[in-house]
């Protein structure tokens, strides 16, 4: 038992490294923790509990609302709008900020979450998850504004994601390195499964939604092109590996290598940036993919770097092992 480490345990001594703590962030990753749990219950009874499918209503998103969508996203509202951690909230789901009650205390940081990414492959049983991104305030005193939220990626003070598939894992950063952590049922306790994660700088597998292909740049398709040539001075072709939920994508990519790609495409009009969220999506995983010595780019830039200027703004998405995603960005850089 001595070499067992928990959860809650992992964060007390990550707490001890910095003098100036306060607790406040170790008691918000607490309960980042229990709600995973709670989600994973949910999850894995979809079926006997009657709430697998739709509820009939689109979100902001224009989407359609699964029923664990929407409880998802309230085991999150409930969990912490009377934290005493936060000042303001936003997700994926709501077309606004989530204000904290005033009968609750606000406190200096902030959360924006997906409350259960990829839910439209619920259904079919296929993994699904969580993803959380936390910043400190900028304004000062009273209840959080969307400028609290509208904060550049590279400001994140918690990043991870939690996903639900034949195991339940939570993975996060605090920007002191990536750890993993996966749900023992039989003790109700997260365990440390992979510690200190550290991805490829490399990989030899790529993926993308080769059914968008016609939609394409020139660049992303003589990228792709290239991917799948044979070349074995280069460890090419590469092997396609495209589930079609985010975080399990991106949790394959992060301990094997390789590069996942969502990028901005002609199919619809409505989205000329892509169909991944910066604050929801897009920025958590590359705080984790940076903190495992990976990268993340919008094809351009650093996802880290974009300044947000929306609650829902879009981006396109290049993450992975740190060679691939720049050699992504060179072949953008010379054919568009």
């Amino acid at each position: 038992m001595a070499g067992i480490v928990t959860i809650e345990r992992h964060i007390v001594e990550q707490e001890r490294k910095n003098p100036g703590a306060t607790g406040e962030l170790s008691d918000l990753l607490y309960q980042i923790a229990l709600v995973a749990k709670i989600i994973s219950r949910s999850v894995r009874r979809a079926g006997l509990l009657n709430i697998l499918g739709t509820t009939g209503e689109i979100n902001v998103q224009d989407e359609e609302v699964m029923k664990l969508d929407e409880l998802a996203l309230q085991t999150m509202i409930n969990a912490f709008d009377h934290s005493g951690a936060l000042c303001v909230m936003a997700s994926e789901e709501t077309p606004d900020i989530i204000p904290i009650p005033s009968e609750f205390e606000v406190g200096k940081y902030t959360l924006a979450f997906d409350p259960l990414d990829g839910s439209s492959n619920v259904d079919a049983n296929v993994n699904v998850g969580t993803i959380f991104s936390v910043h400190r305030r900028v304004s000062r005193g009273g209840r959080g504004t969307k400028n609290d939220l509208l904060q550049v990626g590279r400001k994140q003070v918690v990043a991870g994601y939690v996903m639900y598939g034949s195991s339940t894992m939570l993975v996060y950063t605090t920007g002191q390195g990536v750890y993993g952590f996966t749900l023992d049922a039989t003790v109700g306790e997260f365990l440390l499964s992979h510690e200190n994660i550290r991805i490829p700088p490399k990989g030899k597998t790529y993926s993308i939604n080769t059914g968008n292909r016609r939609y394409w740049t020139e660049g992303i398709k003589k990228y792709i092109d290239y991917l799948e040539e044979e070349d074995k001075s280069t460890d090419r072709p590469y092997t396609m590996r495209y589930i079609g939920s985010l975080v399990a994508d991106f949790h394959r990519t992060i301990l094997y290598g390789g590069v996942f790609m969502y990028p901005k495409d002609m199919k619809n009009p409505k989205k000329p940036s892509g169909k991944l969220r910066l604050l929801y999506e897009a920025s958590p995983l590359a705080m984790v993919a940076e903190q495992a010595g990976g990268r993340a780019s919008d094809g351009e830039m650093n996802i880290l770097d974009i300044i947000p200027n929306d609650l829902h703004q879009r981006v396109p998405l290049f993450i992975g092992s740190k060679e691939d995603v720049d050699q992504a960005e060179e072949f953008l850089k010379k054919y568009g």
